[in-house]
């Protein structure tokens, strides 16, 4: 009797389930790619955007701050609207990889399209076209010039630069620093990056010791992050002090 009810229970289950896998809300906007909604913390999945402290060049070979434009566009799109996210699993970060909509847009097909993320497509070929498209139009980053996110967070000296202007021939060492001025590049990201002599990612909080010693200068590989999270997938350590 027992065998017979199970497949019942599991269909009046399935779309409790389904249901407990989507996480709806108002999102507070990170990046370009990153979101909380509640406690919970969602990348956005098929995507890749800028960090908000990652520089582009413009058409007119200037440097701006993309990172900071994709989330601001962001919230200009989408911010104090409900999304729904759907959880597809848990990243090494522990956030939630989802599928998010806004209005019943899908809101990582925009960011492709307005050129404000690119599509990644390791993990799929969705907003593969959308890219394209935004390539194109010269939509977004595609203006000028600038270097793949997943690159540019690793300092990858060899990655191709893409978009539609003719880069001049320093862009490498500008697109791959970082937007350190010696103020913030928001509110959220006031923890400080720097290297040591021994080669040393390292990263100070405002309650560090040292914080207010360290200089932020793109010319000595400072950068700043807007949670420890960052700063260790960056590959950087705590201060010991």
């Amino acid at each position: 009797m027992l065998t017979k009810l199970l497949p019942a229970i599991a269909l009046v289950l399935l779309p409790a389930m389904a249901d407990a896998a989507d996480i709806t809300g108002v999102p507070k906007i990170h990046d370009g790619d990153q979101i909380v909604i509640g406690s919970a913390r969602i990348r956005l999945r098929g995507i890749d955007a800028p960090s908000v402290d990652q520089l582009c060049l413009n058409n007119a070979g200037e440097r701006w701050t993309c990172g900071i434009a994709a989330r601001d566009e962001l919230i200009h799109h989408a911010d104090k609207k409900s999304w729904t996210c759907h959880v597809e699993r848990t990243d090494r970060r522990g956030r939630n990889v989802a599928k998010c909509e806004v209005d019943g847009e899908d809101i990582q097909k925009w960011l492709v399209a307005s050129g404000w993320a690119l599509a990644y497509v390791r993990l799929t070929h969705d907003y593969e076209a959308d890219e394209k498209a935004a390539r194109e139009a010269k939509a977004g980053m595609w203006q000028g010039a600038f270097i793949a996110p997943w690159d540019w967070r690793v300092r990858n000296k060899k990655t191709a630069i893409l978009g539609a202007a003719k880069p001049p021939a320093n862009a490498h060492a500008i697109l791959l620093a970082s937007a350190s001025g010696p103020v913030a590049p928001s509110p959220e990201c006031t923890i400080k990056g720097n290297v040591n002599g021994a080669g040393e990612c390292i990263y100070h909080t405002p309650a560090s010791r040292w914080y207010a010693q360290i200089k932020m200068q793109v010319a000595k590989g400072t950068r700043w992050f807007c949670s420890v999270e960052d700063a260790e997938a960056a590959g950087c350590r705590a201060t010991k002090r």
